[in-house]
Parts: C-alpha cells; sequence; structure tokens
C-alpha cells in the first residue's frame, strides 16, 4: 500500500494494552490503522517490562501494516525506521534525542520512548505486523521517577505541555513520507542518520541476548541494522537483537 498521511486514527479511551487490541482485532483493522489510547492499564515493552500509563496526556499507540502475505527481513527494522523518525519528532521540539540500539529513543541517557513490534502469522502466512510505541509527553517529575530505569518525558525536558493529537499527527506525518522507500531499500535508507544519533558505537557495551550477556566493543552498525561488538578475545559478533543493558 502506498501511504499518505492519511492513516485512520482510531481513539480508545481505556485499554489494556494497544497491540493486544490491534492483534486480537486484526482482521477487521485496515492496513495503517493507528490504535492509540487516553489511557493503558498493561502495556508491555521489550524484556517484557511493563509500559503502563498514569497520565492521559502521554502516547500509548499502535500502528497495524499490511505490506505483504509473506515475512521480509525489512520488516525486523521497522522498529528502528520508527525510532529515528521518533527522535526526529523530538528534534523539532529544540531537544537533543539518542538512539540506544536498537529502537529506545533518550535524552540525556533517560528513556523517553520504547517500540514493541509483533508479528502476526497464520501457518507461513503473514497476517500484519503490529507496531507498537509508547512516549512520555506530559509527565510529573515523581512519575518518572517512579520509573524503573532512569526515564524522562518532553514537557520536562521543553519546560512546556505537549500537545498529544500534534505530536501523534508529526509522528504519522514522518512515518508515511519514507516508509514505501524504507520497505523497498531496508535499513541502508536510514543507516546514516540512524548512526548520526546512536549513543553507544565506540563504548564497551553488555548485550543481553535471550539468557546471555555479550560484553565488547560497539564497533558498528551493519547494513541490515545489527550491532557489531568486538569482545575481549578478540572475537566478533553480529547482534541482529538483543537489548544493550
Amino acid at each position: 500500500m502506498y501511504y499518505n498521511s492519511h492513516m485512520e486514527l482510531l481513539f480508545l479511551d481505556v485499554v489494556d494494552s494497544t497491540n493486544k487490541y490491534a492483534k486480537e482485532h486484526l482482521n477487521e483493522l485496515e492496513d495503517a490503522t493507528i490504535v492509540y489510547a487516553g489511557l493503558q492499564t498493561a502495556g508491555r515493552g521489550r524484556m517484557q517490562r511493563k509500559w503502563d500509563s498514569n497520565s492521559g496526556d502521554n502516547i500509548y499507540a499502535s500502528i497495524v501494516l499490511k505490506p505483504s502475505n509473506e515475512l521480509k527481513e525489512v520488516y525486523s527494522n521497522l522498529t528502528q525506521y520508527l525510532s529515528l523518525i521518533l527522535a526526529e519528532v523530538f528534534e523539532e521540539y529544540n531537544i537533543l534525542p539518542k538512539i540506544k540500539w536498537p529502537n529506545d529513543v533518550r535524552i540525556n541517557g533517560k528513556k523517553i520512548s520504547g517500540i514493541l513490534a509483533e508479528s502476526v502469522l497464520e501457518g507461513n502466512d503473514l497476517k500484519g505486523i503490529v507496531l507498537g510505541f509508547g512516549v512520555n509527553l506530559n509527565c510529573k517529575k515523581d512519575d518518572v521517577e517512579k520509573i524503573d530505569q532512569p526515564a524522562t518525558s518532553l514537557n520536562l525536558e521543553t519546560g512546556m505541555n505537549i500537545d498529544r493529537e500534534f505530536f501523534l499527527k508529526k509522528v504519522v506525518d514522518k512515518f508515511c513520507l519514507r516508509y514505501n522507500k524504507f520497505i523497498e531499500e531496508g535499513f541502508l535508507l536510514i543507516k546514516e542518520d540512524y548512526i548520526r544519533r546512536a549513543e553507544f558505537l565506540n563504548t564497551t557495551v553488555t548485550v543481553k541476548v535471550f539468557d546471555n550477556e555479550i560484553i565488547g566493543f560497539a564497533k558498528e552498525i551493519t547494513d541490515n541494522g545489527a550491532l557489531k561488538i568486538v569482545d575481549k578475545n578478540n572475537k566478533e559478533h553480529v547482534l541482529l537483537i538483543g537489548d544493550i543493558l
């Protein structure tokens, strides 16, 4: 599908999880639908982290995508594409976001958004991809201090209240702009822009991959978005999935 900025928006007052809702209603949701909620009661991020809401002024959203009936390698890079889009929108508010591989966006080492993509398969057929994202837009200082890792929100960084609908429209417009080209060309299309905002390269990192931890020097991001690290034995690891601790 060729997207314009007229994605279908479906607003829910309260939902347990926008990703869960989107997966359960996938058949009746059109391609390029954004499900977003005022309150989310059982949100989930990567590594099974909770992403819940105490405020109706943050973003809890999922983009429903139905690009083809087969699973393609490029779809695994959609979270990186969205992390770059979010970073670019944050920059319009005159702040300097950084991306922590693969797709967390942080400001001064504090997390401001998270992304979780889930594919829905029926046998070998791809029914759709649900690209969920949460953004701390308007939080009290007390709320972010209760989060299980250093976190911040856009209002705390800018000193002003953020209009949720306006912010979401910016994300939708930017997402649509290069989506088709990204599906055709893959991570290479955004590699340069992504690396310019990467905060982990040329440092020693610990990456959790399932139950293993790999410690090494973050050497580069490959053309397909993988992280290449070199451990103390000079062995190279090319990681397609993982979480920098």
